[in-house]
């Protein structure tokens, strides 16, 4: 399935229904009166995050979604039926835009969220709605109001745990096929990842997300390369993990143009827990190993982690530090919600 994070679609909510002119006709009643009922009610748009999607593709084929009109009414005193609602079901953790595709209308970050995105006409009242003592055979009735259409942009941010970063050839795919049932495309080639993978990691008798993005390259903020369009998706990650590839001679310079393109993304991402980790070192000797790790951490002061996603070495020590750091961000999320629940006088 092609993975598909941004789309634009147009919505129109329903139309309500005209009210009925309509005047009671029966045998021997001579004043039978006013009778006509009101219209029905146009359906509305919605939009709502359901579990099992993690694509938006099903737009890519159908980007248009009309509500259903209400029904006109009719006489004796028959009101129209109201016109069935439109939802749009999309992953969770998807942003709606409006035509803009700046301005933020819904954040979509909860199984069950639902938003009202355009609200159905009201429909027209039936001239028995305007009989009074002064006027009571009106002959005139409302048309139902008009539906709203707008177009929108639905853009995903995927919801993970941890977030993979690094150049391209860091090996963060097969990091990813190493830890978790994710089956990325590998090769030895840059770029074979081309959109997102989601893997779910087991460490202990915990578990959690983890997303691997395309490979940054030097100019990704300003749309080089794959990774920019997609740094959006380590934006909702506690942690971000950087891979390294420790056999490349540029290894310092690759480190610092990662860290630079993360910082002129977005503030809020300079500021995640991060978690430095030098691949590949089964290709390096012991002295080789400690030398670059030493090399690293004179620009660093943190941990640095030595692991070979291929051999496997190295990769349920790491595990375990990203999973105390998973877990230091969930308790500080309850904390906050549970702070902005407090009643304050």
């Amino acid at each position: 399935m092609k993975f598909l994070d941004l789309v634009k679609v147009y919505i129109r909510s329903g139309s309500g229904g005209a009210g009925s002119v309509s005047f009671r006709r029966e045998k021997n009643i001579e004043y039978g009166g006013p009778d006509g009922g009101n219209g029905g009610h146009g359906g509305s748009v919605w939009v709502e995050a359901i579990d099992g999607l993690n694509t938006l593709i099903d737009f890519r084929y159908q980007q248009h979604f009309f509500a259903e009109n209400g029904k006109s009414g009719m006489g004796k005193q028959r009101s129209g039926s109201h016109g069935s609602d439109k939802v749009l079901q999309v992953p969770v953790g998807t942003e709606i835009l409006d035509e803009d595709q700046e301005t933020l209308l819904a954040d979509l970050t909860k199984v069950g969220d639902r938003v009202l995105m355009a609200q159905g006409g009201n429909g027209g009242f039936g001239n028995l709605h305007f009989k009074s003592s002064t006027n009571q055979a009106p002959r005139k009735a409302n048309p139902g109001q008009e539906g709203l259409e707008r177009t929108i942009w639905l853009r995903l941010k995927l919801i993970a745990d941890v977030g993979l970063l690094g150049m391209p050839n860091a090996g963060k795919s097969t990091f990813l096929s190493a830890t978790s049932n994710a089956r990325p495309k590998i090769a030895d080639y840059p770029f074979t990842t081309l959109y997102p993978n989601l893997g779910v990691v087991g460490i202990d008798t915990s578990e959690f997300v983890m997303a691997d993005i395309p490979g940054l390259i030097k100019g990704a903020h300003m749309g080089h390369g794959l990774g920019d369009l997609f740094l959006g998706h380590v934006e909702r990650c506690s942690v971000l993990v950087h891979l390294i590839d420790v056999t490349d001679e540029n290894f310092i310079n690759n480190y610092n143009t990662i860290i630079d393109e993360v910082n002129q993304y977005d503030d809020t991402l300079s500021q995640k827990t991060r978690i430095t980790v030098l691949n590949k070192v089964d290709a390096l000797t012991k002295e080789e190993r400690a030398l670059y790790k030493n090399q690293l951490a004179t620009i660093i002061d943190e941990p640095i982690f030595m692991i070979s996603a291929v051999s496997g070495e190295g990769i349920e020590k790491l595990l375990r530090a990203i999973r105390i750091e998973v877990d230091k961000g969930k308790t500080i999320e309850v904390e906050e919600e549970q702070g902005s629940l407090e009643w304050h006088p």
